[in-house]
C-alpha cells in the first residue's frame, strides 16, 4: 500500500510539474525580460540582441531590455545568465566564443555551454573580414603577407579577448601563411576598433557589422572577408580565397540560449518568435550588416554547438595556444 501511494505521489508531483509548465508557456511572458550580452555596446552581439529584443516586444507584448554584462572574453555575461532562473525572462545572446571557443582557452571555465543552456535558436553565422589601418604598407593580404615575414613579430593585431572570434581568425590566419603577428587584446570589439582607428595597432579580424561604416569612410582598409563567398555589405572585398589563401573559411556565430531547466514550452515559443523575425523583417537587415541567417530548431543549434566546441578544440590545439 506504501508503495503505491510513493508511486502515485511521484505521479501526481510530474503531472503537476507539467501542468505549471504549461501553464507558465501559455502565459508567457507575463513581465518585461532581458538578454544578456556579453559584450559591450557596439559589437555585433550587442546589435543582434537589439534587434531581436525589439521585434520579441512588438510579437510578444513585453519588453527586452538589452543588458550588456562584458569581459573575459564573453564569460562574465555568459555565466550570469547560466547561473539565472530558468523561468525564460533572462536569455542570453549567445556567441562562438563564449559558448565554442572559450571551452578550450579557459582552464576552469565557470559554466558548460551543453550543461548549462537550453539553446534556442541559431540566429546567423558572422564572417570576420581582415581590416588593416590605412597608413599600414598593405593594400592585399600578399602585400601583408610579404610584410609581416619581413617583420617577425613586429606586427600586431587587436582582439576582442583571447578565444574571441577575431582572435582565432588570425591564429588561422597565421597557421596558414606561415607568419607571427602579435595578439593586442581588448575587453570586447569596440574598444579594439578605437584602437586600430587610431593607429595604435595594425591590423584586426573583426565582424563587418562594427566595421563597414569606417571601411566605406576610408578610416580602415578591407583585404578580405574570411567567408567562402563575397558579402553584399562590402561587395568588393574578395575571399581569403580569391585573394591567394585556399580553403580559409572561418565564421563565428550568434544565437540565443536560456538558462537550463527553461521550460521547452517557452523555449519552443521563443524560437518561432525569433525565428519568424530573423526570416522576415529582420532578414535584409542582418544581410546588410554582413551576416548569415540561419534559423532553425533548438535541437539543431544543439547539435551545431557540439559540433563547433569540437571544431575549436582542434584549432585552439594547431595554434599552440596555452590555456589560461
Amino acid at each position: 500500500m506504501a508503495g503505491r501511494r510513493t508511486v502515485l505521489n511521484f505521479a501526481m508531483t510530474a503531472l503537476l510539474s507539467v501542468c505549471c509548465q504549461l501553464t507558465m508557456a501559455q502565459g508567457y511572458p507575463a513581465k518585461p525580460g532581458r538578454i544578456v550580452a556579453a559584450y559591450p555596446p557596439g559589437g555585433s552581439v550587442d546589435m543582434v540582441a537589439r534587434l531581436v529584443g525589439d521585434k520579441l516586444r512588438e510579437s510578444l507584448g513585453q519588453a527586452f531590455v538589452i543588458e550588456n554584462r562584458s569581459g573575459a572574453s564573453g564569460n562574465i555575461g555568459t555565466e550570469y545568465v547560466a547561473r539565472s532562473a530558468p523561468d525564460g525572462y533572462t536569455l542570453l545572446m549567445g556567441s562562438s566564443a563564449a559558448m565554442a571557443s572559450n571551452v578550450h582557452v579557459y582552464a576552469r571555465l565557470p559554466y558548460d555551454p551543453i550543461k548549462d543552456f537550453a539553446p534556442v535558436i541559431m540566429v546567423a553565422h558572422q564572417p570576420n573580414v581582415l581590416v588593416v589601418h590605412p597608413a599600414l604598407d598593405a593594400n592585399s593580404i600578399a602585400g601583408l603577407i610579404a610584410l609581416a615575414k619581413s617583420r617577425p613579430g613586429k606586427l600586431n593585431y587587436a582582439s576582442s579577448g583571447s578565444g574571441t572570434s577575431n582572435h582565432m581568425a588570425a591564429e588561422m590566419f597565421m597557421m596558414k601563411t606561415g607568419t607571427s603577428i602579435m595578439q593586442v587584446p581588448f575587453k570586447g570589439g569596440a574598444p579594439a576598433i578605437t584602437a586600430l582607428v587610431g593607429g595604435q595597432v595594425d591590423l584586426m579580424f573583426e565582424t563587418v557589422p562594427t566595421v563597414v561604416s569606417l571601411v566605406k569612410a576610408g578610416k580602415l582598409r578591407a583585404l578580405a572577408v574570411t567567408s567562402t563567398q563575397r558579402l553584399a555589405a562590402l561587395p568588393d572585398v574578395p575571399t581569403m580565397a580569391e585573394a591567394g589563401l585556399k580553403e580559409f573559411d572561418f565564421r563565428g556565430w550568434i544565437g540565443l540560449a536560456a538558462p537550463a531547466g527553461t521550460p521547452k514550452e517557452v523555449v519552443a515559443k521563443l524560437n518561432t518568435e525569433v525565428q519568424r523575425a530573423i526570416t522576415g523583417s529582420l532578414n535584409k537587415k542582418l544581410g546588410e550588416l554582413g551576416l548569415d541567417v540561419v534559423g532553425g530548431t533548438p535541437e539543431q543549434f544543439s547539435e551545431f554547438l557540439r559540433e563547433d566546441i569540437a571544431r575549436y578544440e582542434a584549432l585552439v590545439k594547431a595554434s599552440g595556444l596555452q590555456r589560461q
